[in-house]
């Protein structure tokens, strides 16, 4: 190369990095600050708090099969700051009236003089949201999105919190992924999981100077569900789904009709954890995309085959579940896998109007296959077809069953996430609720489909009857979905157990539980999920606590405000609930040490009296009467496996 090539391409660079355009947007309070550049040609943005790098430059840009619209792009143009102002109400949350107050601005990238995409932001003073609006090139009126160039750079230090993607067709009858894996706390980074990214959301620790929590929302039958892919020098990148994920059947790239928008990446940030607890981005940047057939109910349950298994789905054992249902003032129970030959649609319109008089409505179990993986238990062949769904829906609603549970998903390609849909749409009209497992993360459903319940997507309560490991490691899971899986999206976790072993005749075989009556209580209020369908038994009417029993009675399955008091991921978690006029103040603890805290309970009134469940050393749990004093401050202490419940 002569001196005069050299020369021209220094100035080209030169020229390139002097015209660089940088503009900002930043939360109504002013501590956020995002920062969109095209320096180099190429779509970059970062994160600063406080002043304080959160994400360092990251980058933007997509490329389609239209071409590619990660590199050599111009921020030809940024729209006037519009202030939102937004309140909406939404029951089945964690915080029922929401007020989202944020800062909307729109950035155009362009090549070769075409306008390409917009760039969407919505700052909040806790939340950063953004998405792209893709427009049609030429005569072109679809595309699809071959990679997102989309990235988050952690600073140096960072640590992570994440549950590492599964390989496709995997696990029990090939049904993974299926969003239960297990967490690592205080990783580092740079890894990638087991070498096919993580699951959102993704949870960081940036030193001393905060927390990020990252995830996506918004997710429906125009896109793929995403991960997150693991690079170096602390980016992590989106991902589009495994090839292999529904049997290899369906593409792993999402097609889109143009103009169009993705999904919203969103990022909750905080110097403590409350932002990351508190937040409701989920759902305030997403819209209803049908209106409710019904009003929905919501409540509790109980659910014999997390306790009883397979052979629990029969005529008598539902019966008897039913009774416990209505006795503990319960609305529903669930009847699991196999209940088609166990029991049969004729009893089942039986039990349906057996439970009716009293009060406790049905919900049923269905297999979602379809032809992606090999899950034999039955009903299967009807979720997956829209006529035979249909017609088993038009069934459930004229017997009067009130939702449905879906099971054994093929991952997260457009193709499934449109099943997702389909099915949520078809159950609407029929007026039925719906709760998925063995399934894909919820990405603002909650208020995006007006009959959606709740989604597993974590290693819920089965995993306990299935291994002692789990049930050894439960305080410790326990302690991470409220920072983590929970703080997204609603968890159908199907816990808080009363039986001392995992089996219908708690005796000592099987898993056993190691944790205490009070930890069960506690998780009650910290699972949030509007319906839930909790792991007790008829036996526990007479061989629990009669406190524990009165507590699982009148503990509420739906919430108007949580509130972070403290904890750490992994090791323990403090949180308050209200429900109405109600405060829940719950803990849990999985460290080795007793844990002891001084907290403050401004929710209540000095001088008032509470009600306050903790255990001894021994785990043995007691509920006692105390009076708040003057500070309004308690002092708490949580042994391992222990919990910690305080309410009027």
């Amino acid at each position: 190369m002569n001196k005069s090539t050299i020369l021209l391409c220094s100035c080209l660079l030169w020229t390139a990095s002097a015209f660089a355009i940088e503009k900002n947007v930043s939360s109504p309070d002013g501590k956020v600050v995002v920062a969109v550049s095209d320096e180099g040609g190429v779509p970059s943005y970062s994160v600063t708090y406080n002043g304080i790098p959160f994400l360092l430059k990251s980058p933007l840009g997509i490329e389609t099969n239209l071409g590619n619209y990660t590199s050599q792009m111009e921020l030809s143009s940024a729209s006037e700051n519009q202030a939102l102002n937004e309140t909406y109400q939404l029951p089945n949350i964690k915080q029922s009236h929401v007020e989202y107050q944020a800062n909307r601005q729109v950035f155009t990238f362009s090549k070769d003089g075409k306008k390409i995409y917009d760039v969407i932001f919505q700052v909040s003073n806790r939340d950063v949201a953004f998405r792209y609006k893709l427009y049609p090139q030429k005569q072109t009126l679809c595309c699809v999105v071959l990679k997102e160039a989309t990235g988050f750079t952690m600073p140096q230090g960072t640590t992570t919190f994440m549950c590492p993607q599964s390989k496709p067709m995997g696990g029990f009858a090939r049904t993974s992924p299926s969003y239960e894996t297990g967490y690592t706390p205080d990783d580092a980074i740079g890894k990638n999981g087991w070498g096919e990214g993580y699951t959102f959301p993704c949870l960081f620790r940036l030193n001393e100077n905060g927390w990020v929590l990252i995830s996506e929302t918004g997710t429906d039958g125009g896109y793929c569900g995403c991960r997150l892919l693991g690079q170096e020098n602390g980016l992590y990148t989106i991902g589009f789904p495994q090839e292999g994920e529904m049997n290899g059947n369906a593409s792993v790239y999402p097609g889109m009709a143009l103009p169009d928008e993705t999904p919203w990446r969103t990022i909750t940030l905080g110097e403590t954890l409350a932002p990351i607890v508190e937040t409701t981005v989920a759902f305030d940047v997403v819209k209803p995309k049908y209106e409710a057939s019904k009003k929905y109910e919501y409540g509790k349950g109980s659910w014999s085959w997390i306790i009883g298994m397979d052979v629990s789905t029969n005529y008598e054992e539902q019966l008897r579940y039913i009774d416990f249902s209505a006795a503990m003032g319960y609305q529903s129970v669930l009847i699991d896998a196999l209940w088609d030959k166990q029991i049969g649609y004729d009893r089942i319109e039986e039990l349906a109007k057996y439970g009716a008089k009293k009060g406790v409505a049905l919900y049923l179990w269905y297999n979602s296959n379809g032809y992606w993986n090999d899950a034999p238990q039955s009903p299967r062949g009807i979720m997956d077809n829209a006529i035979a769904r249909r017609r088993e829906m038009a069934w459930m609603k004229k017997v009067g069953i009130r939702g449905i549970k879906v099971d054994f998903f093929g991952g997260d390609k457009q193709a499934t996430m449109q099943l997702y849909e389909d099915i949520l749409a078809d159950a609407n009209d029929y007026g039925l609720l719906v709760i998925f497992h063995g399934c894909t993360l919820p990405r603002g459903w909650e208020r995006m489909y007006p009959n959606y319940a709740a989604s597993e997507a974590v290693l819920a309560s089965e995993n306990l009857h299935f291994s002692q490991g789990s049930c050894d490691a439960e305080a410790f899971n326990a302690c991470l979905h409220p920072f983590i899986r929970n703080t997204v999206g609603s968890m159908d976790f199907g816990g808080s157990a009363l039986n001392k072993y995992y089996n219908a005749k708690n005796e000592p075989r099987g898993s056993r539980r190691v944790t205490s009556d009070v930890f069960a209580l506690a998780t009650a209020v910290l699972f949030q999920s509007a319906v839930q369908h909790f792991a007790l038994a008829p036996n526990n009417l007479t061989d629990a606590p009669a406190w524990a029993i009165d507590f699982m009675k009148q503990v509420p399955s739906t919430w108007d405000e949580v509130r972070f008091i403290d904890g750490y991921p992994g090791k323990y978690v403090v949180l308050a609930r209200r429900h109405a006029d109600k405060w829940y103040i719950a803990g849990i603890s999985a460290q080795k040490e007793t844990l002891k805290l001084k907290i403050k309970l401004p929710m209540f009134t000095a001088g008032e009296e509470l009600q306050c469940y903790s255990d001894d050393k021994k785990l043995e749990g007691s509920v006692k009467s105390f009076k708040l004093n003057k500070k309004q401050e308690v002092e708490i202490t949580i042994p391992e496996n222990g919990g910690l419940v305080i309410t009027k």
